[in-house]
């Protein structure tokens, strides 16, 4: 007897659920007032709402829909629309130095608060990486200071 597809999509989805982070699939928000929902459908229960350019990890996507996690790692649904292929990523020391290049000698080009969405440029060598504020000021932070890598 062979499985429904459908059982058989929902077993690979609740697989890829559990799975390492291992070549993790971070998006951003893309705009202001992104809902994200318990479940993934619009009739589904309304949780909260998310900010621009908000990191996440996406986990499961589906029809649309994408499971995703967030810095806190709370699971929720968000419309796939919703998201951005810009990476961000955000400050999770209480204060951070972007510094203007990869070397605790190197000046500090701008610091960030903890909860600071940044832009990730590109990771850099030895635990760096290089992120621009909205502004326009760029800098290598440390990457055991920001989430969403």
């Amino acid at each position: 007897m062979t499985a429904h597809p459908a059982a058989r999509l929902l077993v690979i989805a609740l697989l890829a659920a559990g799975a390492p982070a291992a070549g993790a699939d971070f998006r951003s928000i893309a705009a202001n007032g992104t809902i994200l929902y318990d479940a993934p459908s619009a009739r589904a229960r309304r949780l909260f709402v998310v900010s621009q350019y908000t990191p996440v990890e996406v986990v499961v996507s589906i029809e649309g829909w994408a499971k995703v996690r967030d810095q806190a790692g709370e699971l929720n649904w968000v419309e796939r629309k919703a998201l951005s292929e810009l990476r961000t990523v955000v400050v999770t020391a209480a204060t951070a130095g972007a510094r203007q290049a990869p070397s605790e000698q190197a000046e500090i080009a701008f610091q960030a608060s903890r909860g600071v969405a940044l832009e990730l440029v590109e990771l850099a060598s030895e635990g760096w990486v290089r992120v621009r504020h909205r502004d326009g000021q760029t800098g290598f932070m440390r990457a055991s200071q920001l989430w969403g890598l």
